[in-house]
């Protein structure tokens, strides 16, 4: 029977998902904080954790942390309000399975714990098949089996770009540097570059920087022998030998340590790696894709990343525009998105209606095509007609106005914008916003496009335009 830990304050809610996963033969237990949720963490030992946002004592960014550190294997599924989508995103980023936004579906909450027990059971699968010594106890990489048509090829003048930008350095086996915001599509690019690419038939190994813990990166990375340090049992390999032949994409890469830094930079230079304790190194034949939500050049100039190493993986740079600059693409996600969620549903869905798609072109998007995926695939789970209609659509997507506060999920004020048209309404909002992170970060620009969930680069745009300098 499968365990299911439920964390939120409400306890309304508690009793909710208590109840329906009971009758779904689900073991069950509930926490109204995040102080006792991290306790029948340790003691019951869930397989799924679905763990609110903002509770009394923590939020959800430092629950997914301290889960991880008590049990790596446990997948995380995050309750929001709509104001927290941009931190979803980055929940996701750091070892979230999904996130699902309020008011709470049964029905949703129960196809995201299947899917997230589908996806552990593949991951243990090729784990098994692909790693035949040593163990493997973190959620930061998996072994993807690249399938055709894995992006959207849209209409839109930026979509035709980014292909041809694909199509120019597929072939090649240039390092490639994929910059955008979270939920843009970075490890698909990786993904279509790899499936065009000369190692196709390869592995491609995607790892996630950001979830590596500090003090195993090097192991991870670059493997170890057995007795290289307490707990090393066995010999292990690291994931450039695991991608040999194939594509490395390392995401968040700048989060790497100094230290890995350099050695990353040897790798690169000489096509060697050398595991933790041995004494000789080891040819390697990997193609390397890096990305990034960061401004990894300022990095740089702050002295955080090497100069050198950013020169060695700057060869080729694919920008990814955010899908609120790219309108003409929506349809073709839409019908994506639809379909994808037709097969996983068993429904036949045949399109949105007329309103829904306007409302669609007309959306923010902070959470980028993530945050239009995941809609997409409420709305067909709630959908019993042809098309999806306005009724099965968030009312945050089709009244932004009404919910647009900047009650900022940062700051904690409140204050209603009374505006005419939705650009304007974005814009207050997103000033207001910023002016209120860079007071409470001192005006430390580094921390607050942390604080908001953006790069820097996006930041100091935006502090130019609203004139907050």
């Amino acid at each position: 029977m499968t365990k299911a830990l439920i964390i939120d304050d409400n306890l309304d809610t508690c009793k909710l998902l208590t109840s329906f996963l009971s009758r779904k033969n689900f073991e069950t237990e509930h926490a109204i904080n995040g102080y006792d949720g991290l306790k029948k963490v340790v003691s019951f030992r869930p397989e799924i954790v679905l763990c609110d946002f903002r509770l009394p004592d923590r939020d959800g960014l430092e629950m997914i942390r301290e889960i991880k550190k008590i049990d790596p294997t446990v997948s995380i599924i995050i309750i929001t309000g709509y104001a927290d989508v941009q931190l979803a995103v980055k929940a996701i980023k750091i070892g979230a399975f999904e996130y699902v936004t309020k008011p709470i579906f049964p029905e949703e909450i129960l196809m995201n714990i299947n899917q997230a027990l589908k996806t552990k059971a593949l991951k243990n699968e090729q784990i098994t098949s692909t790693v035949s010594t040593g163990e493997n106890k973190t959620q930061s990489h998996k072994t993807t089996p690249v399938k055709p048509l894995s992006i959207v090829k849209g209409n839109s003048q930026q979509s035709k770009q980014l292909f041809k930008l694909i199509d120019l350095v597929s072939p090649t086996d240039m390092t490639v540097m994929v910059l955008g915001e979270s939920g843009t599509g970075k490890e698909v690019t990786a993904q279509e570059i790899h499936r065009r690419s000369k190692r196709k038939d390869k592995p491609f190994v995607a790892v996630d920087c950001g979830a590596l813990p500090k003090e195993i990166a090097g192991s991870e990375l670059f493997g170890h022998k057995k007795g290289a340090f307490t707990g090393a049992l066995k010999d292990k390999k690291g994931y450039f030998e695991l991608a040999n032949g194939g594509t490395l994409f390392l995401d968040e890469i700048g989060n790497l340590s100094y230290e890995n830094q350099i050695k990353l930079l040897r790798v690169l230079q000489e096509r060697k790696v050398r595991k933790l304790g041995d004494e000789k190194d080891i040819d390697v034949d990997v193609r390397i894709i890096i990305a990034t939500n960061e401004a990894l050049r300022e990095n740089v100039i702050q002295g955080k990343f090497r100069e050198d190493l950013f020169y060695r993986l700057n060869e080729f740079k694919i920008e990814l525009e955010p899908l609120r600059n790219r309108t003409k693409d929506i349809s073709d996600f839409i019908d994506y998105f639809i379909s994808k969620a037709n097969v996983e549903l068993e429904k036949n869905i045949q399109g949105v209606s007329a309103e829904v798609l306007k409302t669609f072109q007309a959306y923010h998007w902070p959470g980028n095509i993530r945050e239009l995926g995941n809609i997409i695939k409420r709305a067909v789970l709630l959908c019993q007609e042809d098309k999806i209609k306005e009724h099965h659509i968030p009312q945050e997507v089709l009244n932004p106005k009404l919910f647009l506060q900047v009650s900022d999920v940062h700051s904690g004020s409140s204050g209603s914008i009374e505006l005419t048209d939705l650009k304007s309404i974005v814009e207050e909002a997103e000033r207001k916003a910023i002016g209120e992170a860079l007071k409470r970060t001192s005006f430390n620009k580094t921390k607050c496009a942390e604080l908001l969930g953006v790069d820097r680069k996006t930041l100091y745009n935006k502090i130019k335009a609203y004139s907050l300098e």
